[in-house]
């Protein structure tokens, strides 16, 4: 090691070995920097960079071993072979360049000390080479042992070097590796060049003199330009790949345009416009365009314009413009920024769509007709408005399935669409509400042929002798300006039409008029009386008797429910019941009736029975029971004496439901009648699943025996069904004595009606004495 310390600093000028050092060390960064980024490029232009350092790494040691060997102090003139010299620079640049190529495969230590060994012998075929091209001025002799030895040293030092690039990061992936590199070319060269002993080989002496300071400097100026041209390349290429992949990163498409001609675009904006950049080149920015003005691309506007692009497949595709100034090589130009809005567009009409539209049958909803019929006042042109409410859907959904349901609902608005005209409009407004606008109508027969059109549309497509899950419908129908000149008095007359249509029957058209909103206003009224009628104490109760035909004795009292209204008087049951069942106030009606009812029986001298009539829509109700246990709890009575009177409508809807109840309230202790039986539905059916106490002859039979003998043979039929049965059978509405006869000789055990007693009030002092009355 001494020796080789002595040999460089008395043999070799120290400056221009300290300037080959320089360059080595300088080359080698430049090298590591252009390989990592042959590892981070893309694969078109790998090649390039690992060619790039494979030329800077041989360059920088092949310049670093002319230039040390210009320094070595020779008593003779140094004189290069011009063949052999570029020789040694292709052997130099060869060998990194296949060691380079193998580093990328490596992927463990063997194939890195190849790589190693291939970068070492071109650093040692590079030397001999360049030793050779000056053999024509100097002999020399070569030590192998010591070049063995160095070789051995470089292979180590560059196989570590590449081992450190491909496991380190940030600088010093290049640092550590350019270091290695350094030792290994200077080892390699000042220990070959201290084996030698070297002698002249010709005889012609001459000095190196200026002629060999001019030769360091340009190969020195030659090293440096290329080192520096190749970094500047680095960095060049880093940051116009990274300005490109910048742009092409962003999800806008971008157009730098200058003088309305467009100078480059990123990918984002071919990929928009379906051409590539070549296309787009020199072309004119609004050729590409379509709805967009000139200045809209303008950048002093600011603001963004939408536009479709010209020619594209897509038929609904849109495009947000956004125009920006910048400069762009070195002059003035705009850059627009395209974002793709075809699918927001999708979204915003999917949403609006759906805001605007009932989602199950396509129709507008109640919003969207709100503001149709909105419109259609402020026109003030004549159009109609009809109201479709769905008969027995109901029945259906509740029967097959809220799938069976939704299919119907489908079919309705199908139907309906079929019926209009284009200009007008079908709505679902609910659950199985429709409603119908008809514009532009020149008069009422308009609105009538439009009603006949979906009738005959219903009685065509929904046959119930056919199709089991056929629905009907209801039409209330209202005109404008006739039956109302703002939207909301439409909406509510055709309301009230439609309750019209209903109650006449179903499966018609109504057609509003004057006498129906009285009627309809006067309900309105008196639902809002009969909901404060059991706290003002205007409803009480009368009782009936229920007499012997046999012995004619009181055996029991029916009671009946009376509305003694302030400004009506009294209000007939048949009118204000059907209202509070419709309004819901029936259960607290039925509640106090029956509560009121128990108190008064209790206090009776005599064990009478007492019947109570009860409304489906009570029995419907699952806290019946409950009522019927806490009336009899805080009344006291005996729950043998307490009837239920139930008619057969009752069990129409949800009989099991209702018959579950009615066996509840029977386990009690509470007997149960049937009332008005031969009126409803199925009655020798209700009388097989649930064994009644009683049954009562509806009075309309009764009050008929005497002229109409099948009215008789109906009344013999039920007292031999109700002997059958062993059920007590009761005649209602018996006013005369011919009737008493004639029902006590069909067999009917009881009674009830006008010639027994009319409804009273009866104080419990009184019971006694009306006992004994009827029994004189």
């Amino acid at each position: 090691m001494s020796y080789l310390l002595d040999m460089i600093v008395s043999h070799h000028d120290l400056p221009v070995v300290l300037l080959a050092l320089l360059l080595c060390i300088v080359s080698a960064l430049s090298t590591f920097a252009q390989l990592q980024r042959s590892f981070e490029c893309v694969v078109e232009r790998r090649l390039l960079w690992l060619s790039s350092a494979a030329v800077t790494a041989g360059g920088g040691v092949w310049s670093t071993h002319f230039i040390a060997m210009i320094a070595y102090r020779s008593p003779f003139a140094l004189q290069f072979d011009q063949l052999l010299t570029a020789v040694s620079a292709t052997i130099a640049i060869g060998a990194f360049g296949i060691a380079f190529a193998l580093l990328r495969q490596a992927r463990g230590l063997p194939l890195v000390m190849l790589c190693g060994a291939v970068a070492t012998l071109g650093i040692l075929g590079m030397h001999l080479t360049g030793m050779a091209a000056i053999a024509n001025a100097m002999g020399h002799r070569v030590d192998h042992g010591m070049i063995a030895g160095a070789v051995l040293v470089g292979w180590v030092l560059l196989s570590a070097a590449f081992a450190l690039f491909l496991r380190l990061e940030g600088r010093q992936r290049m640092i550590l590796p350019a270091a290695g590199m350094v030792l290994a070319t200077v080892t390699i060269h000042f220990v070959a060049m201290a084996s030698a002993t070297m002698g002249q080989h010709g005889g012609a002496v001459a000095q190196a003199g200026g002629r060999s300071q001019w030769l360091v400097l340009w190969i020195v100026a030659a090293a440096l330009l290329l080192v520096a041209l190749s970094a500047v390349a680095s960095v060049l290429d880093r940051f116009l790949t990274d300005l490109r992949g910048l742009a092409d990163a962003t999800s806008e498409g971008l157009l730098i345009t200058s003088d309305d001609r467009i100078l480059d675009a990123n990918e984002q904006a071919c990929a928009l416009l379906g051409v590539d950049r070549a296309a787009l080149v020199g072309t004119s920015t609004a050729a590409w365009f379509e709805t967009v003005a000139r200045d809209a691309l303008r950048p002093h506007r600011g603001d963004a314009t939408r536009a479709r692009i010209r020619g594209s497949e897509i038929e609904d595709q849109l495009v947000e413009l956004t125009a920006r100034a910048i400069e762009y090589r070195g002059r003035a130009a705009t850059v627009i920024a395209m974002r793709d809005l075809t699918e927001t567009a999708r979204a915003q009409r999917a949403i609006e769509h759906l805001a605007s539209h009932d989602p199950l049958t396509g129709l507008v909803n109640r919003a969207a007709f709100d503001t149709a019929l909105h419109e259609a006042v402020r026109a003030d042109t004549p159009f109609a408005l009809i109201a479709v409410d769905l008969d027995r859907f109901k029945a259906v959904n509740d029967l097959f399935g809220h799938g069976a349901g939704d299919a119907i609902l489908i079919r309705v608005s199908r139907i309906l669409d079929d019926c209009i005209r284009p200009q007008d409009l079908v709505a679902r407004i609910g659950g199985d509400e429709f409603v119908v606008l008809q514009r532009d109508i020149a008069s009422l027969d308009d609105a009538r042929r439009l009603a006949g059109r979906i009738l005959s549309g219903f009685a065509a497509e929904m046959d119930s002798t056919r199709d089991p899950m056929a629905v009907g419908c209801s039409l209330g129908v209202v005109t404008f300006p006739r039956d109302g000149t703002d939207p909301e008095t439409l909406r509510h007359n055709a309301d009230v039409a439609l309750y019209r249509a209903k109650q006449d029957g179903r499966g018609t058209a109504s057609f509003f008029d004057d006498r129906m909103d009285r009627q309809a206003r006067d309900r309105r009224s008196l639902e809002h009386d009969l909901r404060h009628a059991v706290c003002r104490d205007e409803l009480q109760l009368v009782y009936q008797p229920l007499v012997s035909t046999a012995a004619g004795e009181v055996v029991g009292y029916e009671a009946l429910l009376r509305w003694d209204h302030p400004e009506r008087g009294q209000v007939p049951p048949a009118i204000f019941i059907p209202v509070a069942e419709e309004a819901g106030t029936i259960m607290a009606i039925g509640e106090w009736a029956l509560r009121r009812a128990c108190r008064d029986a209790s206090e009776w001298a005599e064990p009478l029975t007492l019947a109570v009539n009860v409304s489906p829509v009570q029995l419907r109700v699952s806290t019946l029971p409950m009522v019927v246990r806490s009336a009899l709890a805080d009344s006291g009575l005996a729950p043998g004496r307490l009837e239920l009177e139930i008619t057969e409508t009752a069990l129409l809807r949800d009989r099991d439901v209702s018959l579950a109840i009615l066996r509840e309230i029977r386990a009690l202790g509470v007997r149960i009648a049937m009332d008005d039986f031969g009126t409803g539905y199925s009655s020798l059916s209700n009388l097989r699943h649930f064994p009644f106490d009683k049954i009562k002859i509806d009075k309309s039979f009764v009050s008929a025996m005497h002229e109409d003998e099948a009215a008789r043979s109906i009344v013999r039929a039920i007292a031999g069904l109700g002997k059958g049965l062993n059920v007590p059978v009761v005649a209602e509405g018996v006013e005369n004595e011919v009737q008493r006869s004639m029902v006590q000789a069909e067999g009917c055990a009881l009674a009830q009606g006008y010639l027994f007693g009319r409804p009273e009030a009866i104080p419990a002092r009184r019971i006694q004495t009306v006992v004994r009355m009827r029994r004189a």
